[in-house]
């Protein structure tokens, strides 16, 4: 592994990422496979909201009104996984835990059901492909369902991976391809002659760079240097997730990812193939916060009980909480800003684990060619701030 704790590459290099998270990692190798001298500074690569997510690849079964773009992006790079994964998996000699198993997205009563209609209805409308069941379908797909089940929606085309295998395929094709890790915080942007030229870190090692690709996540907001008028608009949404096993003898316990809306909150379960059961997620609005809360567990625990009951009797092996990076339309934001020499990679909210694929292909196409391809777009960091970046502070200068 290419590593450095002190000093920069020599002579600098061509990319320079900002954030070692699956969105930092991705676009890091996507950039060295076009042959750019890349670097990557984060602490401990390889962490973020994908060691907390669930990992499931649902562009049918998340649609929401009014996120019809978001739709288009979301269904691009759900097709590519399969691709994606091969080659990942061949690049790194890792799995990837990937699963083409399908989704059903089920009703518990008459409110849950009218909203599962109107999904399906909107599904049919987009062009999507969605079967509508009975409860008893939908039991004798899964038996496991509670017997108040009132209806569901099949989707066979929503698939799943394990985001913590993925990020490790991920880290290691990174070192295959020659990106270099600076393992240490990115504290402040260099700006040269304005343009974006670096970063610096906490330690006060200096990074050259041609160009910046900040992919922070949740921190993308923080970090200092960069021009007040093109800060990302990002904010920590929180997560609490939980892990449970299913012990051989209850297997097969689910074959498929099974989810609900609960009491007007969410509720999935993913099963692995390794015996393991996601369960998630909240999603709570309480800034910088990861603590792991008893209302968070029980009200998940009691919404998955009402959709699984015989969930009550499998071991619990982890509960854990992380921060979803949400942006103002809940949509990534991807490619050049008004800054020359500095990309956005972040703003993935709850979609950064399906969206990997077209993340790390945009950023590689806009970072070798100063544009996005035309599928992303619409996700432009521009698209919430249209004024020309005046002359930077010197005291923002490197």
């Amino acid at each position: 592994m290419q590593s450095s704790q002190n000093g920069a590459i020599p002579h600098g290099s061509d990319v320079l990422v900002v954030g070692g998270g699956i969105i930092g990692l991705v676009t890091a190798w996507r950039a060295a496979q076009r042959g750019m001298r890349t670097a990557l500074a984060d602490p401990a690569p390889g962490g973020g909201a994908a060691q907390v997510a669930a990992g499931m690849l649902a562009a049918v079964t998340e649609l929401h009104y009014g996120e019809e773009t978001l739709l288009g992006l979301n269904l691009a790079s759900a097709r590519r996984y399969p691709d994606f994964v091969a080659e990942l998996e061949q690049a790194s000699g890792l799995g990837t835990g990937y699963r083409a198993c399908g989704t059903l997205a089920v009703a518990l009563d008459a409110d849950d059901r009218a909203h599962l209609r109107e999904l399906h209805a909107l599904q049919q409308r987009s062009g999507l492909d969605s079967q509508w069941l009975t409860g008893r379908e939908c039991r004798r797909l899964e038996p496991m369902l509670a017997p108040g089940v009132r209806g569901g929606l099949r989707v066979d085309g929503d698939h799943q991976i394990d985001p913590r295998r993925l990020t490790r395929a991920l880290l290691t094709a990174c070192e295959r391809a020659g990106v270099v890790f600076h393992r240490g915080w990115a504290e402040r942007l260099s700006v040269v002659r304005e343009r974006a030229a670096g970063a610096v870190l906490a330690d006060g090692t200096e990074l050259a760079a041609d160009q910046v690709v900040l992919a922070g996540g949740s921190l993308s907001g923080r970090l200092a240097g960069v021009p007040e008028e093109l800060r990302p608009p990002v904010r920590p949404v929180k997560g609490q997730v939980l892990r449970l096993t299913v012990p051989p003898a209850y297997a097969p316990f689910l074959s498929r990812t099974v989810r609900a809306v609960v009491r007007g909150s969410h509720v999935y379960l993913v099963p692995r193939a390794d015996g393991e059961l996601v369960v998630g997620a909240t999603s709570e609005e309480l800034g910088w916060d990861t603590t792991v809360t008893a209302g968070g567990v029980y009200e998940l625990l009691r919404d998955a009980h009402e959709l699984v009951p015989g969930i009550t009797e499998l071991p619990l092996t982890e509960t854990r909480a992380g921060l979803r990076p949400g942006s103002p339309d809940n949509a990534p934001l991807l490619g050049p800003t008004a800054l020359p020499g500095l990309h956005l990679a972040t703003g993935h909210y709850r979609n950064g684990v399906l969206l990997t694929p077209v993340t790390g292909d945009a950023l590689a196409h806009a970072l070798a060619t100063g544009e996005l391809p035309d599928e992303a777009r619409p996700f432009t960091p521009r698209r919430f701030t249209s004024a020309p970046v005046e002359s930077v502070p010197q005291e923002l200068t490197a």
